[in-house]
């Protein structure tokens, strides 16, 4: 009904032609571009990998194996790899988007409350500015900043911190890096969009009555960003899960990442039904953070999306 009264005042507000419009992008958008696509890789994930000679022939028909691969594998034992890679992509997005809020939490509440309108517009360009920049080459960069003659291996030498240099991609050190700072944006402007709407005179009566810093954020900052973290969090654990340059580049040699293994299902092995099971299995590990990240923070979906 909310949705129905939204689209009743679009079309009062800035006229027929105007409503039309936005209700047809956003049908394609959505439909054409996002579920009808997902509807086809399910759809897909199903399929044996058959020559185009036999698709649509008696031996085209459902079956689960692709998804019981991700499990057994060919020979019917435990597919362990395959369980341990994606295990480890949800565990280092889980750290990842953990990294990010704590490091975006402080500027977002400087930027909302804590800067003067100069200061905050400065900052924002500062933030913003470097992601004009391709994602593979920033990444790049972090590559040669960790290396074995970059930086922070000549800083680290020079204030005899370490020895010998430090293998930096090796140890999946550039890897969160780079990963954490590829999305920082993402977590910075929900939770600055859900505390600028705080009312700065309850943070002062709070101070005037004698509450310390801490308190102050727990008890009144934090509740009022729990939208915008919750969105901040659901968007950078997805981006973080689904990355695919930044762990070819910057991953070590035994860090292997899940969309990698659906990237070489697709491309390298070309059996795009298994391909697409794996894609649905990281959909789903995507849906159900969201649907846990909704119950953590007690928000609904109408809340992380604004």
């Amino acid at each position: 009904m909310g949705a129905l009264r939204d689209f009743k005042a679009l079309f009062t507000r800035h006229g027929t032609g105007v409503g039309i419009f936005v209700v047809v992008a956003i049908t394609l958008w959505v439909f054409v571009l996002i579920v009808l696509p997902q509807l086809a890789m399910v759809d897909m994930s199903f399929s044996h990998n058959l020559p185009p000679a036999d698709q649509g022939g008696p031996r085209d028909v459902y079956t689960l194996s692709n998804y019981g691969y991700f499990v057994q594998g060919n020979d019917g034992s435990f597919n362990s790899l395959h369980v341990t890679i994606l295990v480890k992509t949800v565990v280092a997005s889980v750290i990842v988007t953990f990294l990010d809020l704590i490091l975006c939490y402080p500027i977002a509440y400087v930027l909302a409350h804590g800067a003067s309108k100069s200061t905050a517009r400065l900052m924002m360009i500062g933030l913003i500015v470097p992601f004009w920049v391709n994602e593979v080459l920033r990444a790049f960069a972090f590559r040669i900043l960790f290396g074995a003659t970059g930086l922070v291996n000549g800083l680290g030498l020079s204030l005899g911190l370490w020895d010998q240099p430090v293998d930096f991609i090796r140890e999946d050190v550039a890897l969160y890096a780079g990963l954490t700072y590829a999305y920082i944006l993402l977590m910075i402007f929900p939770i600055y969009n859900a505390v600028e709407a705080l009312d700065r005179n309850q943070i002062e009566a709070a101070r005037d009555m004698g509450a310390s810093w801490w308190r102050v954020h727990w008890r009144i900052v934090i509740p009022m960003a729990k939208p915008g973290i919750a969105s901040g969090t659901t968007m950078v654990f997805m981006l973080t899960t689904g990355a695919l340059a930044a762990p070819q580049i910057l991953g070590g040699p035994s860090n292997l990442w899940f969309t990698q293994l659906v990237y070489q299902w697709f491309n390298d092995a070309g059996n795009w039904p298994r391909g697409s099971a794996y894609a649905v299995i990281l959909v789903a590990v995507s849906i159900l953070f969201t649907l846990l990240m909704m119950r953590v923070f007690k928000v609904g979906i109408g809340a992380i999306g604004r």
